[in-house]
Formats: C-alpha cells, structure tokens, sequence
C-alpha cells in the first residue's frame, strides 16, 4: 500500500485531460487521505473491500467532493437540494442535527464511503453506520479541516458545467459531462458506461469485417444511449434531471432539460427535405417527424424517397433533433412488414400519445378480477410450475368479466388457449428447476408480477411457505433486485413489516426502513419507477 497515487488517477475523475493550475495540491490530498486510510486500524477494513486500487479510487473520489465544495461546481451541493426537497432532510442515515450546508461536513464523508462502497462492490449489502466507515469519515475530515483555510479553487472546473447555447447537441454533451465525468457519478454511471464499451470492443474490437469506423460508430451510439437512458443510483434521475439542478432555476435552459423527451430510436423512411427541416416517417407507427436538418452530418446526399433510416431522434425546445448515429439502406419490404409488427418499436413512440386514462381504467378493472378470482388477495403463492396455468386462468376469468361482445370474448379465449401463456414452456422448467415456488402479484402499476425467492419476506395467511429463519435474506433480495418491483417493496412493508424481526427497533431493517424510498431509488435504478408494458394499437 506504499505507492503514491498519481497524477492520471486524479484527472480519471475530472471533465478535462489536461492539467488544471490546482490539480497538485488536489492531488496531495489525495495521497494524505490514502495515507490516512491505510494506517487507521479501522478504517483500514475498507483495503479489504476495496483492494489498493479502489482505495486509490476512493481518495480522488473523496478529495473531488472537497474541491467541488470549494469551487463552488454545484454537484454535492445539487445533492443536498434534491434529497432536502424529497425527504426534507439533507441527507440520509446520520444524524444532521450540526450539519452546514455548502460546507464540508463529517456525514457528507460518511455517506459518500457508503455510497462508493456500495457502488464498487454490488456483491454486498453494507450498512451506513459500519465503524469503519464512521471511522474513516473523521480521519478525512481532519484532513479537510486542516486544509479548508488554504486550498484553492479550481476556477476551470466551474466552466465545464456551464451552458450558454441553446443547441440540443451542446445541452447533450453537458448531460454526457455529468454523467461520465464528474466524481459524483463516476463510480456509478461512468463504470458503467465503461462496461458496455470494453464489451463493445471485446466483441468486435477484432472482427476483420468490421473497419475501425464501424467500431467507432458503436461506441459513439452506445454513449449516446447511455446519456439519455441511464438513470443514477442517486434518487433514480437521468442526466437532464440533474442537468436542470445544476444549473439552477433561474438558468433560462433548465426547463428545457426536464422537459427533454424520450429518445425514438429506429427505423424511419425518409420522406424529403427543405432548407432547414429534413422529413421522416417511424416505419412501426406511421407518425411523421420533422428533424433540425442541422443534426445531421450530410443530410444532402440522401436523394431517394423511403430510404431506410436507423435513428434516434429527441425533441429538445419543441424542435426534432438526430441523436447518436444514423445509418441508412435501400428500401425493402420485408423489414417494413416486420417493422409494422413489432409491438417493441410501437412501444417507442408510446409517450407521444395520451393512454393515462386508458392504462388506468385496464389495471383498474383487472386488479378487481384479480382480487375476486383469488378470494381478496392481491398477492398468491403456488408451485412454480402452476404459474402459467394459474395466469392462464386467470385471464380467462377476466375475459369472462369484461363487458364485450360474446364474439370478441370468444375470440380472445381462443388465443389465450391455444397459446403457452407468459412463460415459455423450457424457460419456465429451468425457473422451476431454480425456485420450486414463486409469488404472484397483481402489481397496480404494470399488472401481474412473479418473484422468485422471496416468499419468506411475506408472513401471510395464505403464504404456506414462509420461513423466518430465511426472512431477512428474502427482503433483501425483495429490496435490492433491479427485477422486482418497488410496489412490491411497498406490499411488504405496508401489510408484514410488523410481523417480521428484520423490521425491530435497533436492527438495520429499522433503519433501511427510515430511508427506505432513497434506497429503493438506490438499488433498483431505471426499475425503481415501474412501467406499464403493454401497447395501445389504434385501428
């Protein structure tokens, strides 16, 4: 643990490559918090967990929030705002009785240990109040301390989260900045950007039918990707959400990042072009779009009418703009027909019509049936082999409650019938082979949900397989899965939490359970805020 952190260990946390006039004294820092660290008795755990690297890692990360807080760069102190808004606190899990806003502070170390931890091992659940984490906090913040009167700031780090042009691919690369270089968000987005470039050029990086250009062209795409679908770990926002929080309310762009839309991404037929527009029809659900001709790199070589265009569009200040590549080829009928099928690429453009009403009165009139079909339980538990069988009656007997025409009903039974329901038949042997019995649950955001090895966090009348000795492993799989819901979450805590020992006054569960919205944003990232699946189709 002797070797001294480096200058490009410091500048991998920083939206710049080239050295800042304070990076060396920052970079000291960074040294004396390692230093720290690895000679506390302690605090030295964290070298267990992390390794030298990630205790390397860990010091930048830290030092960057100190230099944040001194340069006035908005990130941490962006933070505070939003959990003060949401939980009316600044922060969770320490006590905030002598907490100083826009000042360092021994929680705001505390936190920001747990939450690195958290990120850099997934494998683990590590509680907020560890003595080594605690421990670790205050030896840092000596350090901050006796450097606070002295340090400078970074007046170049403050430009790099400023915004002046109105231009949607400018506001994109503020969003790219936040997201994939800034200390806050770089062990949690930017790794795993990361990620999914190195898998990139894994996997095609050798390919000699592909030219470095195409592998290039991945890389931009998935970036792109990356900036307008990731959601953060912290309060499961996007990048245009903590956009806007950055630059502040009386930044006259910052209405228009929350207002940005969602990315369309696929295949669209070129349908001409005038000096400023070029226009597009999307292939799967017939809608035309006009798109700023200045978001294209060449829009004047396309020539023919109904070439295929793969593409993502956003609207970004009520304008259509390219977003990520886009690549082009002759027109071909099969791919139209099979385009015009797709529910998937139906489902992209799904937030430009208004179904709120539509998608409520469904899961309205199905959560009553299912209810009524399981004796007044919105929650039922059975072998996991029942589980298509089960559905599949079940949607018989909404069918035969709906108030529709007997042609249609008999119709829709002979679909459900002839058809393996939900699961296909060797997937749903291999989930049997891997859980003997699962939950359903009529969630009344989406509609029917299995889980999977958490029967134990439902101590229910009707639950038959219930154990309180695997209880508090069930719950946190329930809370920490990405693939369960957090209505789910919710449905155990509002209806078991009493009767299960992991929620007792002084146990963690009692503490999880004061932040249990922050953690749930936490640990289930995009999936924290369900969706309903299912596509309207207009005749």
């Amino acid at each position: 643990m002797g070797k001294r952190i480096f200058i490009k260990d410091w500048l991998d946390l920083k939206p710049y490559s080239k050295q800042a006039r304070t990076d060396g004294y920052y970079l000291k820092i960074c040294n004396e918090i390692k230093k720290a660290i690895v000679n506390n008795e302690e605090a030295n755990y964290l070298q267990i967990l992390l390794l030298e690297e990630g205790i390397d890692y860990l010091s930048c990360f830290l030092t960057s929030y100190f230099e944040d807080i001194l340069s006035g760069t908005n990130i941490w102190n962006s933070f505070v705002r939003i959990h003060k808004r949401l939980y009316h606190k600044p922060l969770p899990f320490y006590n905030v009785d002598e907490y100083y806003e826009e000042e360092i502070n021994v929680q705001d170390v505390s936190f920001l240990i747990w939450y690195f931890i958290s990120l850099m091992r997934d494998d683990i659940v590590v509680s907020p109040l560890n003595g080594y984490i605690i421990e670790a906090a205050e030896e840092v913040m000596t350090i901050f301390e006796d450097a606070w009167d002295n340090a400078p700031e970074n007046k170049q780090l403050i430009s790099y989260y400023q915004i002046d042009k109105k231009d949607f691919h400018v506001a994109r690369n503020l969003i790219q900045k936040i997201l994939f270089e800034t200390y806050l968000f770089h062990p949690d987005t930017a790794q795993r950007l990361k990620e999914l470039r190195e898998a990139i050029i894994e996997e095609h990086g050798n390919n000699e039918e592909l030219e470095y250009g195409d592998v290039l062209a991945f890389l931009y795409e998935v970036k792109d990707y990356s900036a307008h679908a990731f959601h953060t770990g912290l309060f499961g926002f996007k990048g245009k959400e903590w956009a806007a929080e950055i630059l502040g309310n009386d930044h006259p762009l910052s209405e228009d990042f929350l207002n940005l839309s969602p990315t369309i991404k696929g295949l669209f037929l070129y349908k001409g072009q005038d000096k400023d527009e070029l226009f597009v029809e999307h292939i799967a659900s017939s809608k035309r779009f006009k798109i700023k001709k200045y978001s294209f790199h060449n829009p004047d070589s396309l020539k023919k009418i109904d070439t295929i265009m793969y593409m993502g569009i956003v609207e970004w200040r009520n304008e259509w703009w390219l977003t990520g590549v886009s690549i082009n080829q002759p027109f071909d009928p099969d791919i139209i027909l099979e385009e015009k099928n797709s529910i998937a690429s139906k489902r992209e453009v799904h937030f430009l019509d208004d179904h709120k009403k539509k998608d409520d009165d469904f899961l309205i009139k199905q959560l009553k049936a299912f209810k009524d079909f399981n004796k007044g339980a919105q929650i039922v538990f059975l072998p996991t082999e029942q589980i298509n069988e089960y559905m599949k009656n079940f949607i018989i007997y909404y069918t035969h409650s709906l108030d529709a025409p007997k042609k249609a009903k008999k119709e829709a039974l002979k679909r459900i019938i002839e058809k393996d329901f939900f699961i296909p038949i060797e997937e749903l042997k291999e989930t049997a082979e891997a859980s003997e019995t699962c939950l359903l649950f009529y969630n009344p955001k989406s509609g029917m949900e299995i889980g999977l090895h958490i029967n134990s966090a439902f101590p229910l009348p009707n639950n038959p397989y219930f154990e309180e000795e695997q209880s508090d492993e069930d719950i946190m799989a329930l809370f920490t899965s990405d693939e369960l819901s957090t209505e789910l979450a919710m449905f155990c805590i509002e209806n078991c939490k009493d009767k299960l020992p992991f929620f007792d006054e002084g146990d963690i569960g009692a503490v999880y359970l004061k932040e249990i919205d922050f953690l749930l944003r936490f640990w289930k990232g995009e999936k924290y805020f369900t969706k309903l699946m299912i596509t309207h189709i207009e005749e």
